[in-house]
Formats: C-alpha cells, sequence, structure tokens
C-alpha cells in the first residue's frame, strides 16, 4: 500500500495508526518514569502535536501560533504545513523534540506506538494522551486545548460550531438504522471499522447499520467474500477528493453485492471522515446526505 488508505493514495503509515495499535484509555498524561508536570490553564506556549489530526486541534482551538512542532502528514489548516516536522507517527526526533522545548506534547493514544509514548514520559516530557472514542471527545479536546494555551473562548466556540453542526445534520436525517453499510478502509487488503470507531457511530447516527460492527479490533481487516456475504445496501469509501470515482469501478465486477447493483456507492473525503477533528462535521453530513438520497431513491 502506498497510502493511509489505498484509494486516497496519501498519508504512508495512518492506515497502521489506524489498524494495529490497541485503543488506549485517555489521561495517561504522565506516568512515567521521570513525571512531567503538564502547563497550568494558559501557559501552554509551546506546543508540538504528533498526530495530524492534533494538529488540527490546536489551530481549531486558536493556538496555532503555540504549535512549534508537528509530524509528517500534518497539511490542515494551511499554516500546519510549515511548521516544523519532528518525526512521523511513529518514529519521533528525540533530538529535535528536545530542542523544541516544548511544555506540551500532545499525543494519539491509539495511534502513537505505545513505547513511544512511555519513552517521551520517561524522559521527562510533558505528555498529555488524547483519545477521542465519541463525536462528543472531538469537541472536548478542542476546549481542553483551549484551557491550556488560555485561547478558550476561540476553543470554546469552534467546539459549539462542531456541536451545533453535529446536532443539525443528526436532526435532518434522523431515520431508524436500516441500510447494511460497509465502510471501505483500503481495499486489498480490505480494511473497515468496527462498531466501536467513531465513524461507525456516525453511520449509525446518519441510519446506517455497519455490517462489520461485530468486529473485535478497531479496524480490522476483513476477506472480499466476507463483504460480499454482508451484502451491504451501501458501500462508503475514504477517497482523497471528493468525486473520485475509480475505487467504484473496482467494484463494478460484483454486481451480486446489492450495493454494487444498485449503484449505491459513495466516497468520502478521507480527511473529513477518518481524522478526528471538527472537520468531522463535514464528513458526517456528506454521508448522512448520501444515505437519505439512497434511501428516497428506493422508496
Amino acid at each position: 500500500m502506498t497510502g493511509w488508505f489505498k484509494t486516497a493514495s496519501r498519508l504512508p503509515g495512518f492506515l497502521f495508526a489506524l489498524t494495529c495499535f490497541a485503543l488506549t484509555a485517555a489521561g495517561g498524561c504522565s506516568d512515567g518514569t521521570k513525571p512531567a508536570q503538564l502547563p497550568g490553564t494558559g501557559e501552554a506556549r509551546r506546543i508540538v502535536a504528533l498526530a495530524p489530526s492534533l494538529a488540527e486541534l490546536v489551530f481549531a482551538a486558536g493556538a496555532g501560533e503555540y504549535l512549534v512542532g508537528t509530524v509528517e502528514y500534518s497539511d490542515f489548516p494551511p499554516p500546519a504545513q510549515i511548521v516544523p516536522r519532528v518525526g512521523n507517527a511513529f518514529r519521533v526526533d528525540l533530538e529535535r523534540l528536545t530542542q523544541l522545548q516544548p511544555d506540551l506534547v500532545l499525543v494519539w493514544g491509539s495511534g502513537n506506538p505505545a513505547d513511544m509514548q512511555l519513552r517521551l514520559k520517561e524522559l521527562g516530557f510533558p505528555v498529555l494522551t488524547l483519545e477521542p472514542r465519541s463525536l462528543e471527545d472531538v469537541a472536548k479536546h478542542v476546549r481542553l486545548v483551549g484551557r491550556f494555551a488560555g485561547t478558550q473562548n476561540i476553543a470554546d466556540a469552534a467546539a459549539t460550531a462542531y456541536s451545533d453542526s453535529l446536532a443539525e445534520t443528526f436532526a435532518s436525517y434522523a431515520a431508524e438504522p436500516s441500510q447494511k453499510v460497509f465502510f471501505q478502509i483500503s481495499a486489498d487488503p480490505w480494511f473497515t471499522v468496527n462498531g466501536e470507531h467513531v465513524i461507525s457511530r456516525i453511520i449509525g447516527r446518519c441510519g446506517g447499520i455497519n455490517v462489520f460492527a461485530d468486529a473485535d479490533v478497531l479496524a480490522p481487516s476483513v476477506s472480499l467474500e466476507a463483504i460480499i456475504a454482508a451484502d451491504p445496501d451501501v458501500i462508503v469509501a475514504a477517497v482523497a477528493r471528493r468525486g473520485q470515482t475509480d475505487w467504484q469501478q473496482q467494484w463494478q465486477r460484483f454486481d451480486r453485492v446489492s450495493a454494487v447493483r444498485n449503484q449505491q456507492l459513495v466516497g468520502i473525503e478521507s480527511d473529513k471522515i477518518s481524522r478526528s477533528g471538527l472537520r468531522l462535521a463535514d464528513g458526517a453530513r456528506q454521508l448522512c446526505s448520501a444515505l437519505a438520497g439512497f434511501r428516497e431513491a428506493g422508496s
């Protein structure tokens, strides 16, 4: 594979972050052998974010000017592209990180390797672990970053706008879950999400039923045979850009699958559905709108 999602052809490595690391509990901020003191409210002035989604959260909280380091593929908003890199989601240049003298290091609980997180804590870096396990957690994390950075008014306004947008979307497209949905992270190998994943929660709120909700891991690998046997009514794929359709061509030879036979295949921009940032509100609206359109067409 050459990217986070094969269909996206971008973000190499992040597919592995999504699929290979166990979900960890949030809040393990300073439990290493050399505990570090987290900054107080309004005191974080040198922040490092070790995932693109975390960099987004910092900017959303109005603290972008305090972001002194991040990792590869942090590309949104545009100012994030010029923030110095300290490595990637799996490997951090500790010398470079030390030189930046961060007073707050944001890590992604299930995306950054556990041994890397432990090492950062052992070395005394002030680590705050964030693990969004629900749509609501994203807003909570924006507010939290805002409190640390002293930009709480901006963070609160952004979080409220995000929550209001989600509420409006789910109210507008409210429906009893009825459509069987397969969410495609990648093809050959095939990866999807289970019922604990934020994406699956969006599917449910949009009136869909995740056909692999009962899988044991957050982002399981599944066989093509299992997908065909599940016979989804709708196939949703994460794509690099809106309107990308090449992935749909791969499905056309499987017209025994209801979604293919009825041409109910939709691509959602990967950054708006797979990154745990405020753009999830846009991704949710795209997904809900698509499912509603298919329901109306079939009624």
